[in-house]
């Protein structure tokens, strides 16, 4: 099979080496890429919110199978465009990619599902956002209610704050604090059948103890030793299925990664919410467990024949991924720093711990960074606390200057 994946960030580069290890990958392109990609797969140019283009590049390469990785180019229609010229892609239409590129719509597929979620409001004007921070109180939670690259969301305590938040978007979402710990789960559906992944934990303060801003995620661990093992089957039936049923009903049928991110209050499980593609950095500790081939699955996704699928097989074994960020991230990042100690970890950590890219490109034949998180440096090992000896091991070796990454990733579950 030749794939083609779209993308060039560390999920991107978790997939392209997950396809990279399946025997029925024959052939594997990335588009645009970055400079970890480039070695396990061909990249090439693209504009990756142009349908058009992206149809072209894989009819051109004869692509068998598009995965396509961000949401940009799935709430923009790039898997519609992919689809139309009759070539399978992993990705949700434009219609149903809204769950994630519109929170207001998210809320009100949930209504129709019955999946249990925070009591909310949408609010346009002034006057309704001062309504709906008065009516919940703090802790107050603010959200874009469009894609904001996992940075729009605002938890505080402080009301000024809040507003402000909720004054600088065109329409907000200001919802009740969920408590309790915060759970990621994917599922892979072909808009009828869903099958689950393993949970995730991921971290999305910049700082260690959960301070500072939100990013988009400074690392991530699985398995959840602390989480009730039918948590799972749970969420299944609560919350993803009805889902995929309710937006098949509407006649937009989703087919592709439903991400659902959760709390388990005290209440039960709540969605927070829902993403249309493969969190990052989750999806570098779920697919660093997974054994199950890779392109069968999202093929069969594709092809609508997830019914077909033999149950997914899973390592034993726990991951861990630590985000190394670049300089003055989440805010305006400093880039064209020189990376420097990849080589070592290849050649004293592999294969337990290796370097997924992110914000990277090269220059010449230096690797430099490229973006705000700059790499997920991910290890596996028996247990939670053997993945993190190893993941920081490898962290250590990373010289870039000004970076910055959290210490306490999977600690207190490690610990436990």
């Amino acid at each position: 099979m030749k794939v083609l994946v779209i993308g060039g960030g560390a999920r991107e580069h978790a997939l392209c080496r997950s396809l990279s290890l399946d025997p029925d990958v024959t052939a594997l392109h990335c588009a645009p890429g970055n400079a970890g990609i480039a070695e396990v797969a061909e990249l090439h140019p693209v504009d990756q919110l142009d349908g058009d283009a992206v149809a072209r590049l894989a009819t051109e390469l004869g692509a068998e199978l598009v995965v396509v990785g961000p949401e940009a180019p799935l709430v923009a229609g790039v898997a519609d465009a992919v689809r139309a010229a009759g070539i399978p892609v992993f990705g949700p239409s434009k219609e149903a990619a809204l769950l994630e590129g519109s929170k207001a719509f998210a809320k009100d597929v949930m209504a129709g599902a019955g999946v249990p979620t925070a009591r909310s409001y949408v609010c346009t004007t002034p006057e309704e956002i001062d309504e709906a921070l008065d009516a919940f109180g703090a802790p107050y939670v603010v959200k874009d209610d469009g894609l904001a690259a996992g940075k729009g969301v605002v938890v505080t305590e402080d009301v000024a704050q809040a507003r402000a938040h909720a004054l600088a978007c065109d329409r907000v979402v200001i919802e009740e604090f969920l408590d309790g710990p915060e759970v990621s789960l994917f599922a892979i559906t072909d808009g009828t059948t869903v099958l689950p992944l393993q949970p995730a934990q991921d971290f999305k303060r910049a700082l260690d103890g959960d301070e500072g801003p939100n990013t988009g995620g400074m690392g991530a661990y699985s398995p959840l030793p602390w989480a009730d093992p039918k948590l799972v089957e749970e969420v299944l039936a609560t919350v993803l299925q009805p889902t995929v049923d309710e937006l098949r009903r509407r006649g937009t049928p989703f087919s592709g990664l439903l991400y659902a991110g959760l709390a388990i209050t005290s209440r039960g499980v709540r969605v927070i919410e829902f993403n249309a593609r493969f969190g990052d950095p989750e999806t570098q500790v779920v697919l660093a467990r997974l054994k199950t081939p890779l392109a069968g699955v999202l093929l069969n996704s594709a092809n609508g024949t997830l019914a077909d699928q033999a149950p997914l097989n899973w390592a034993d074994d726990a991951a861990v991924t630590v985000v190394v960020a670049s300089h003055n991230y989440p805010d305006t990042p400093r880039t064209g720093d020189p990376i420097e100690g990849l080589a070592e970890i290849a050649e004293q950590d592999a294969p337990h711990a290796y370097v997924l890219h992110a914000g990277t490109k090269l220059d010449g034949a230096k690797v430099v960074s490229a973006g705000g998180r700059v790499l997920s440096v991910t290890a596996t090992g028996t247990d939670l606390a053997q993945a993190r000896e190893r993941a920081y091991a490898a962290v250590g070796r990373i010289r870039l200057d000004g970076s910055q990454h959290r210490t306490d990733i999977a600690r207190k579950a490690a610990e436990a």
